[in-house]
């Protein structure tokens, strides 16, 4: 079968200098945007430098360069900055209490499938070799699931400090020109990326290293322990997503319904009580929460492909350089998406507002066709020729070349996926001008309109993702699927700078609006934060697509690591756990948009009361309580993210131990199935209703300006489908990702008990 041309030695060296290369390159985007100062300075002479920082303000032009306007900037800053620290921390502690309590759940479940024995026991697939105990492998499952968590809780934490840093470095800069805010914005975007991709890839590098210490030549039992990575991640990502979505959409219904439909004031008017908690939710949801989120998604991606390959020709034969293959491909991934980069914010320059979103697209189109190039060198040296992979029981022979394909394919999917979210959810496209344009008869009609745009917009990404399943399986089986969505994440560096610099032109917006900055600066910060919106669209869209196929590759080997040699639809076993697993989508969504509609309400009596009991707070005169609407927003979330994330983390648990594998198998399939669908079409709904209102304000074209100005009949209708689909892009949509991803890997971590000791009903009736 021949070896990698690749030494193992050069692959111990080469994964975690491209992970300290990637944190290098963060710290400098870091040290750029600091540049930018928040303290009232006399400017020099302007330079000729077109990433500089020295150029003459607009304000200088206009003669409006109050020193306030800084000083004011600094505060609203601070103030957001406290309130994310506040919330985050008051998340995690009650997180922290679950995540010791499912570790020890980890422990005793796992240690038990032995009687907590110390001998060595026979290893699954090769039966005439012996194996580390199953009291080792709930040792080291419960250390790589903390490992996991407290990445995922470290990657959410860190992008939220550098997006309510950059917040209001990034408004400061709009005075210069729409490209100088851009660059800011998109530097600290990239800070959160690198960051994220490139601790993530180091954090598994290092904990595969130091398990194989214990584990020696037992790979099949090492990685499969390292599973409880990817457990890890993605347990803390949906709270964080379910708490951040809960906390953010509370404040934003709040500040929209009183504020602009029932007061007539703009988006972010510092009158507003809940302005405040609307920013401070940007930053906990769309960045901490999606931050979370993706490192999930990337540790399960890898997690599954590792524990195929342990039991594959690389495994058996310990081909240490072909079993890291996932890790070398994240690794060219954060090389790809530096270069990447440097064509935003070195190479091109962005003077117009229309130039903004094709910068955008450009690095998604640019980090694709590179990463293709790069996953083809490494496939050459890195991959023997030919290699055999575990396919149920049997063994699969697979040419280098194949296993190429399936990386790239899911590469080029997750490309098809994000431009189809854009056509859908930007308003530079048709879809969303029909959206906008069924608002001059109303919010219901907008409301129709809208849910037929999402359900619509489900189709093509249903057929890529199946496609790439297709090739992928007919390849390499299911290590196939798992490198496939290994591919599409292969550029999460350039995919999450480009989710980040959305909220955090968001909050640039808000903070030039309660600055008190000139009608100039406001809507250049527009033209940001609606190619960023569009952009979070797109950045859902590939998490949504790939977790269709992380789940699907961790289904795969859950069905082999539980001995399940066919799931039959037919038996009634799998069948009701495939009528209950379609339902739980449904019931997880019904959760979220209750426990968002419940916030929210309480948000909207607090801001119409201290509307009607503050004297001079609609005069201007007199500051709001910002205070209490951030505590209703922490309160709310806090409370109402336990009851979805139970449904989630314990339906596995209750399945595989009362009703066995089987029924478990159909509950993962089940859930799978449907809540891709939901969750595209929630997330797009909800996505283009918010462009169809931005499409009204921004008066673009001739089109638009019929259905407008702000406060016009159109627009309060335009409003009100905005506010409905709140939940359901930024709560409901980018969690459902998370829950079949998250039962999937759960499922495979617990499968030796399942296995051994599940169907408790069945075996006793």
């Amino acid at each position: 079968m021949g070896a990698a041309i690749l030494s193992d030695l050069l692959t111990e060296i080469l994964i975690p200098v491209a992970a300290v290369v990637g944190i290098v390159f963060a710290l400098i985007q870091w040290m750029l945007v600091s540049k930018v100062k928040l303290s009232p300075e006399q400017h020099p002479p302007a330079s000729g430098n077109k990433n500089g920082y020295t150029d003459y303000l607009i304000e200088e032009e206009e003669g409006l360069n109050d020193h306030n306007v800084v000083v004011k900037c600094a505060d609203i800053q601070s103030a957001i900055s406290e309130g994310a620290t506040s919330f985050l921390f008051t998340e995690y502690q009650y997180v922290g209490v679950f995540m010791v309590a499912f570790a020890i759940l980890i422990f005793l479940f796992l240690g038990s499938v032995e009687g907590f024995s110390t001998k060595s026991q026979p290893c699954t697939y090769s039966k005439d070799k012996t194996c580390k105990p199953a009291l080792a492998n709930a040792i080291f499952s419960t250390v790589s699931f903390l490992l996991g968590a407290i990445t995922s809780v470290v990657s959410g934490f860190l992008g939220m400090k550098i997006a309510t840093y950059a917040n209001a470095r990034t408004t400061l800069e709009a005075r210069k020109g729409v490209g100088k805010a851009f660059i800011t914005a998109f530097r600290s975007g990239a800070v959160m990326g690198f960051l994220l991709a490139a601790n993530g890839l180091l954090v598994l590098f290092i904990a595969i290293n130091l398990f194989k210490l214990y584990y020696g030549e037992d790979w099949e039992g090492l990685f499969e322990a390292i599973t409880g990575y990817g457990l890890g991640g993605s347990s803390m990502a949906l709270f964080g997503r379910v708490g951040g979505g809960i906390y953010t959409k509370a404040a934003d219904v709040g500040a929209d319904l009183v504020g602009k439909v029932e007061r007539n004031i703009p988006e972010d008017d510092p009158r507003n009580p809940a302005v405040i908690a609307d920013n401070v939710g940007d930053n906990v949801g769309d960045i901490a929460g999606m931050g979370s989120d993706l490192f999930g998604s990337y540790a399960e991606s890898s997690c599954a492909a590792l524990v195929v390959a342990s039991i594959s020709s690389f495994g058996v034969n310990h081909e240490l350089t072909a079993m890291l293959y996932p890790l070398l491909i994240s690794s060219i991934g954060i090389i790809v998406c530096l270069v990447t980069t440097l064509f935003a914010t070195n190479f091109f320059e962005i003077k117009a507002v229309n130039e903004i979103e094709p910068a955008l697209k450009r690095q998604l189109i640019i980090s694709t066709a590179l990463m293709t190039v790069g996953i083809g060198i490494v496939s050459w040296i890195a991959l023997p020729s030919t290699f055999t992979i575990f396919n149920f029981g049997a063994q699969k022979t697979v040419k280098n070349w194949e296993l190429f394909f399936c990386v790239a394919i899911g590469l080029w999917a997750g490309l098809i996926i994000g431009f189809v979210t854009e056509y859908y959810t930007s308003n530079a496209y048709s879809p969303v001008q029909d959206v906008a344009d069924s608002c001059r008869t109303g919010a219901a009609t907008n409301v129709i309109f809208g849910l037929a745009l999402g359900y619509k917009s489900v189709i093509i990404p249903i057929f890529a993702i199946a496609v790439s399943i297709f090739v992928s399986f007919s390849f390499a089986a299911m290590y196939g699927i798992a490198v496939a969505a290994l591919g599409m994440l292969s550029t999460i560096a350039t995919g999450l700078a480009i989710d980040a610099y959305g909220p955090i032109s968001d909050n640039a917006g808000g903070i030039a609006e309660m600055a008190g900055m000139s009608h100039r600066i406001r809507e250049r910060t527009d033209a940001l934060d609606a190619a960023g919106n569009t952009t979070a669209a797109i950045g859902k869209g590939f998490a949504i697509g790939s977790a269709a196929l992380v789940s699907l590759a961790l289904f795969g080997a859950f069905v082999s690591r539980a001995e399940i040699s066919t799931v039959d639809v037919l038996t009634p076993k799998v069948f009701i756990g495939l009528l209950v697993g379609a339902m739980l989508p449904y019931w997880f969504s019904a959760m979220t948009m209750k426990s968002v509609g419940s916030a929210a309400l309480k948000m909207v009596e607090e801001v119409r009361r201290q509307f009607n009991t503050i004297p001079g707070l609609m005069e201007g005169s007199t500051k709001p309580d910002y205070a209490t609407c951030v505590k209703i927003s922490t309160d709310a979330s806090i409370k109402e993210m336990i009851p979805p994330g139970a449904l989630v983390m314990l339906t596995p648990l209750i399945v595989g131990t009362f009703f066995g594998v089987e029924t478990l198998s159909g509950v993962l399939a089940g859930s799978l199935v449907s809540g891709v669908q939901i969750a595209i079409s929630a997330s797009n709904t909800g996505g283009a209703w918010d462009n169809a209102k931005k499409y009204i304000e921004a008066g673009a074209s001739e089109h638009a300006r019929t259905l407008g100005p702000k406060g016009s009949d159109p627009h309060k209708a335009a409003v009100i489908g905005d506010t409905i689909g709140d939940p359901l892009k930024d709560t409901s949509g980018p969690s459902l990702n998370i829950l079949i991803k998250l039962m999937a890997v759960e499922s495979l971590v617990f499968a030796p008990f399942f296995a051994t000791h599940g169907g408790l009903l069945f075996k006793i009736f």
